[in-house]
């Protein structure tokens, strides 16, 4: 199982950190993952006042200047809203500056910020995103492009360039907990990213079959089926000391999202059945982490890629930064130890 961190460029919760001061602590984590050995390090996209990640591919380039070994991903790309041209552009020009580290995460977008920004309707919401991935997809296979569709200029015989270090860029698919989205994903072949940052991983099992099962009967061998889990979690010395550490933070700001999206406020009852063994939220000592982490890689089938995402919590720099070294140093040993 490969692990990794998961960004929104949300550090300066509760601070008062400048933008670019929390940027360059931002860069400094990615730097230290690489040092820590872990394997990917992604930057999501938003495009609100409080996240720094409106451009993701800017932020891991700088990133991929100072970094040796650590992937480096969206997580995710809101295909929907952009030019599936020029995102195949950003992310070619970013793996050959990491030399063949670049991959992309796309999806619909579960924030929906982009849509009228950038001039889309919401109705159509799943359109866009399936027409601009067949673009894409078609765009990564080749260097002349010809293509016609309802949401772009129609394209002849046009070059696109540069052209991706690696021969084939990766592209997984980041989902929620839509049934059709898992089934398109595997129809394509193509890795699934699974964003579960609610109740019980183990719930997600169902529609992981649906992915395996929609790729295999599309003809595609079960090693192309990869599965990754994107989930809030936090890594301290001892059990008691990540719960004390990340439980204020989290219940700030997930109370702060339910006044905006409808939920109840956050309660420590619901924190604690998040953090009990079948929970979503992978949050303790190296020990319990690394344990959680193969139960949830069970619970599913098998997991290929697990990354945190742990900085919109209130933690501190200097916390993420060790919560990245103890990953490195202790949880990832203890995994491949237990596999």
């Amino acid at each position: 199982m490969e692990i990794g961190i998961d960004s929104f460029a949300s550090a300066m919760y509760g601070s008062s950190l400048s933008s670019a001061d929390a940027m360059g602590q931002l860069l400094d984590r990615i730097v230290r993952a690489d040092e820590a050995g872990l394997d990917v390090f992604g930057i999501g996209e938003h495009h609100k006042k409080e996240f720094l990640d409106s451009a993701p591919a800017v932020i891991l380039a700088a990133a991929a200047a100072r970094t040796k070994q650590i992937r480096l991903n969206s997580a995710v790309k809101v295909l929907s809203t952009d030019d599936p041209v020029r995102v195949y552009q950003s992310f070619a020009t970013l793996d050959l500056i990491s030399r063949g580290r670049a991959e992309l995460v796309v999806g619909r977008g579960s924030a929906i910020e982009a849509f009228p920004l950038f001039g889309f309707d919401l109705k159509d919401y799943d359109a866009l995103f399936a027409e601009k991935m067949n673009l894409l997809l078609q765009v990564r296979e080749q260097e002349f492009v010809t293509w016609s569709g309802k949401f772009r200029p129609a394209m002849h015989q046009l070059a696109v360039y540069p052209r991706a270090l690696q021969k084939k860029l990766p592209i997984w698919v980041g989902v929620g907990g839509t049934p059709a989205s898992f089934i398109r994903a595997g129809s394509l072949g193509l890795p699934l990213m699974v964003a579960v940052i609610g109740g019980e991983t183990a719930r997600f099992r169902p529609l992981v079959d649906l992915y395996r099962e929609a790729g295999r009967r599309a003809g595609f061998a079960p090693e192309q089926l990869k599965v990754g889990l994107h989930s809030p979690g936090y890594v301290a010395e001892t059990d008691e000391q990540a719960i004390a550490d990340y439980y204020p933070g989290y219940a700030e700001l997930w109370t702060k999202l339910g006044r905006e999206r409808g939920w109840p406020p956050v309660t420590r009852s619901q924190f604690n059945a998040l953090i009990a063994p079948e929970g979503v939220l992978v949050v303790g000592g190296p020990e319990r982490v690394a344990k959680k982490l193969v139960s949830h890689s069970q619970a599913l089938g098998g997991v290929d890629r697990f990354t945190f995402q742990m900085d919109n919590a209130g933690l501190s720099h200097q916390q993420l930064l060790q919560s990245i070294e103890l990953i490195g140093t202790k949880v990832i040993p203890l995994i491949k130890h237990s596999v």
